[in-house]
């Protein structure tokens, strides 16, 4: 969430932020007015209570008909107390309530518009001329069969559309992917974690997945927990309600878990193969800083993605994501889009939010700096999410014969194979 002050202070700020984002701009008013509400009927209810505590000093010493005259008062003063209580608690309940459907405020450099309204900011390696080689490019599902790597049709009937195995070579390409992200991240600085997948439904709001990503998400109602859709929200409630020294900071933290979706509204989308999938499995860079210093923890989560990218040989581009499609816990967002031979353009690997202080306000997440309390910046980074990486490395890295090169990153993780040939029939 963000900052009341702010709101009462720059209505205007909040009010072009929403519009960026083509959300409700009615909401800052409704919110303002909430707000006021809250603050004039907790000092009516301060009043009172003082009134009524100075009246209990009276009563004692009061005889007769002076007596009676301030029971009487005390009773219709007790009962304009409780009806000034439950008033501030509704209007706090709703300013609550609000301020949790208000988007973070957008970084002012961020490009406005829909999914397709982004800017590219570089482009990195070379794109293949498959044609100049003398052959077609097959698809990763093609390569993937090929090689006994990917199972979609057994995926379907053990669990349904969007499941799929990966056997043989491909298992260990992904724990070959996930060694070698881990490692990378670990030399980084970053502290590796294995974190739930299940999780209180005050970790899932508190981190912003509950709004408008809510029909993306799995629920058990038996056990009111989540599936979580990425180690973010593990990792972001880890230091929930706590208060961390600021000579702590910057923490960094690289999750592994499996990620859960369901995919609402994609219906029709990448349907074949294992590029949209509900179960996957991915490494996340998670990082708790000082404000002042998310933008620059920002480019470096970006530039940990790009080397990682890098390290694959992987043609990629970075986008400056615009107001649209951002998600309402960022107030800017990168995305590394990889080259996707058989689509013949750039699909999203990673992507990297700085969430500035709004998911620790939600969280109840401070540091202490010097005499002071206040909240600090979360930031998140997808160092490698499995399925769409290994579609990005069959297709890019396929030879004619439908072997696939592997990059020199993840040779010390596949046993020295400087090539995955197809299955033996």
């Amino acid at each position: 969430m963000i900052d009341l002050r702010l709101l009462r202070e720059d209505p205007d700020r909040v009010r072009a932020s929403q519009r960026a984002r083509g959300e409700d701009v009615a909401l800052v008013d409704s919110l303002l007015s909430a707000d006021e509400r809250r603050r004039s009927s907790g000092v009516r209810f301060d009043e009172l209570r003082a009134e009524q505590k100075q009246l209990g000093k009276l009563i004692p010493k009061a005889t007769g008909d002076e007596k009676a005259e301030l029971l009487k008062k005390a009773g219709q003063l007790a009962a304009d107390v409780k009806a000034a209580d439950a008033e501030r608690d509704a209007a706090d309940a709703e300013t609550q309530e609000l301020l949790l459907r208000l988007g973070n405020l957008v970084h002012p450099d961020v490009p406005v518009g829909g999914e397709e309204d982004f800017v590219t900011l570089e482009t990195h390696g070379t794109i293949r001329d498959f044609g100049a080689e003398g052959f077609e490019p097959k698809d990763h599902l093609e390569l993937g069969t090929l090689l006994g790597a990917i199972d979609v049709e057994r995926g379907a009937k053990v669990s349904g559309s969007r499941f799929y195995f990966l056997t043989g070579i491909g298992a260990l390409l992904e724990l070959a992917l996930v060694n070698a992200a881990i490692a990378q991240a670990t030399a980084a600085g970053f502290t590796p974690m294995l974190t739930p997948a299940l999780v209180r439904p005050q970790s899932m709001a508190g981190t912003g997945f509950l709004g408008q990503a809510a029909q993306d998400v799995y629920r058990l109602d038996a056990d009111d927990l989540y599936l979580v859709g990425t180690s973010e929200v593990p990792l972001a409630a880890y230091h929930m309600d706590e208060i961390l020294d600021a000579d702590r900071l910057p923490l960094r933290y690289a999750g592994f878990s499996p990620c859960f979706r369901r995919e609402a509204g994609s219906h029709g989308k990448d349907t074949r193969g294992i590029f949209r999938v509900h179960q996957f499995d991915k490494v996340e860079m998670f990082s708790y800083v000082a404000p002042e210093d998310s933008q620059a923890e920002h480019q470096r989560l970006l530039q940990w993605e790009k080397e990682w990218l890098t390290s694959l040989e992987l043609p990629f581009r970075v986008i400056d994501v615009a107001t649209g499609d951002l998600g309402s816990s960022a107030a800017r967002k990168f995305d590394c889009e990889a080259w996707i031979p058989t689509q013949g353009k750039y699909r999203e690997l990673t992507s990297t939010s700085d969430c500035t202080e709004f998911q620790s306000r939600r969280l109840s997440i401070r540091f202490r700096d010097g005499k002071q309390v206040k909240p600090l910046a979360t930031l998140n980074g997808t160092l490698c999410a499995v399925p769409r990486t290994i579609v990005a490395i069959l297709e890019n890295h396929q030879q004619a014969d439908g072997s696939v090169y592997v990059p020199p990153v993840l040779r010390p993780y596949l046993g020295g194979r400087e090539v995955l040939e197809p299955a033996a029939k």
